[in-house]
């Protein structure tokens, strides 16, 4: 079975927080991880997401500890989504 990885950023442009997030987030871009998994069988390549991973602090940030947290990709989706709205 394929994994593979895929890497991104999401900026957002107010403070945010995520259920997954102990604390308010400041604004910024912040690195994605997604994590896909190949389903077997398929006369075609198609993968279905299997870990969603935000890196903090946000890129722009120095800062000597860094964290690797799982986030619910609908969740995350729609905190994008409010921010764009706001």
């Amino acid at each position: 079975m394929s994994i593979r990885s895929t890497e991104t950023t999401v900026t957002f442009r107010r403070p945010f927080t995520l259920a997954a997030l102990d604390d308010l987030q400041p604004a910024g871009t912040y690195r994605l991880t997604i994590d896909e998994e190949e389903i077997p069988g398929l006369s075609f390549a198609a993968f279905h997401r299997t870990a969603t991973i935000l890196h903090l602090p946000a890129v722009a940030v120095l800062a000597s500890k860094s964290e690797a947290v799982p986030v619910d990709a609908g969740e995350l989706t729609a905190a994008l989504a409010a921010d764009a709205a706001s």
